[in-house]
């Protein structure tokens, strides 16, 4: 019996293939993630008479701004509809429990008269969120959704999901009027007017073109999404962009390390900085000189030789352009400046964003609606 044992354990490990840890060829084999690129619906745009949800997935907003917001929706030709938890408020901060703010999500969802959603606010709260949906349902659904900030996990999940959706502003900013470019540039974007942007030079870009998907969003809140759900970032072919609010220079080096090591950045094909607003400075170059975050970014991304756009006018600056998330984006990176043009159906439309002006919004306000502090 020990012989007939001992013949069929060498009949196994003869039929096996061993791979040692030391060949050579096992760092360059490839892995699922790198063999994907995503590939996301573009929902239809939206018409006149089309409903539009308005939702708080992070933490809450005043009333009175969800009201104001509704004023300009109708204005656009648009219909409003208020989710059903809005308004709620738990912990001092959060729009509602866990399950309310899926809820009013799902309602967003499951609802065939709503053709899109926007966020009110950003904040903090997204990140519960995101192991109480399916990729199955937002795909089924194919909506747009519409914010920033906290939102970025949610850009995650529908990109994630096969789903463009759009980086954009929010009911906070909506409520002061709608008529500031960046509010009337994402309704034309929603109505199936696609922005091509022609971006001044900048003296830390990094010349070149390239293809890809655009993914990312505000730094801090994406990067911890790394390996669940609503990581948009493990496919190749990327176009990454990243934006910042009143973070330490030390800090966004340390998000962007942490994307380095999980070898994001070796799946970009370019990256597009955006707005840094109110961070540190706390770093200096060779003459003692105050270093931007832009020029502590070029140090680190110089290397990949990928083309390197800064200075993209989005983010939680006074200008905040929309962005469509998921979708396939050309950059083309020169020493007399750039554009940045989205490489899907729609109207066409240059825009020229060293032209587009606004009010200035207080910092203490914008980092209030970021969540940053109260």
């Amino acid at each position: 019996m020990k012989k007939l044992l001992m013949m069929v354990v060498a009949a196994i490990m003869a039929t096996v293939t061993f791979t040692s840890c030391d060949n050579d060829d096992d760092d360059n084999a490839s892995t699922p993630e790198k063999s994907v690129v995503l590939n996301c619906m573009k929902p239809d745009y939206l018409k006149v008479g089309d409903k539009v949800a308005l939702i708080s997935p992070s933490y809450f907003t005043p009333m009175e701004n969800v009201e104001k917001t509704a004023v300009v929706l109708r204005s656009w030709g648009l219909a409003p509809v208020v989710g059903p938890n809005v308004g709620k408020v738990v912990d001092g901060r959060y729009a509602g429990t866990i399950e309310e703010r899926v809820s009013d999500i799902r309602w967003a969802l499951n609802d065939p008269s709503i053709k899109a959603i926007i966020c009110n606010r950003g904040g903090y709260g997204t990140i519960q969120l995101i192991d109480q949906l399916t990729l199955a349902e937002l795909k089924a659904s194919k909506k747009w959704i519409v914010g920033f900030s906290d939102i970025s996990t949610l850009h995650g999940l529908w990109s994630s999901a096969g789903v463009m959706s759009i980086h954009g502003t929010m009911s906070s900013f909506l409520a002061k009027g709608g008529t500031d470019e960046t509010s009337t540039l994402m309704r034309d974007l929603l109505m199936g007017k696609v922005p091509r942007y022609e971006v001044p030079a900048h003296a830390q870009n990094i010349v070149g073109s390239a293809s890809g998907v655009l993914v990312g969003g505000n730094l801090c809140t994406f990067v911890p999404n790394l390996g669940t759900q609503a990581d948009a970032t493990k496919g190749k072919n990327l176009i990454l962009f990243v934006e910042e609010v009143e973070e330490s220079m030390h800090n966004i080096d340390r998000q962007m390390r942490i994307l380095q090591m999980n070898g994001v950045l070796d799946r970009c094909k370019g990256v597009i900085l955006g707005e840094f607003t109110d961070c540190g400075t706390e770093f200096q170059d060779a003459n003692g000189q105050t270093m931007s975050v832009e020029a502590m970014l070029h140090n680190l991304l110089s290397k990949y030789h990928i083309p390197v756009l800064c200075g993209f006018p989005a983010g939680h600056g006074d200008i905040n352009l929309p962005l469509v998330m998921g979708a396939p984006v050309t950059i083309d990176v020169r020493t007399n400046g750039a554009t940045l043009q989205f490489d899907i159906a729609g109207e066409q439309s240059d825009v020229n964003t060293a032209a587009i002006n606004a009010m200035p919004t207080p910092a203490a306000t914008r980092i209030r609606m970021a969540g940053k502090r109260e």
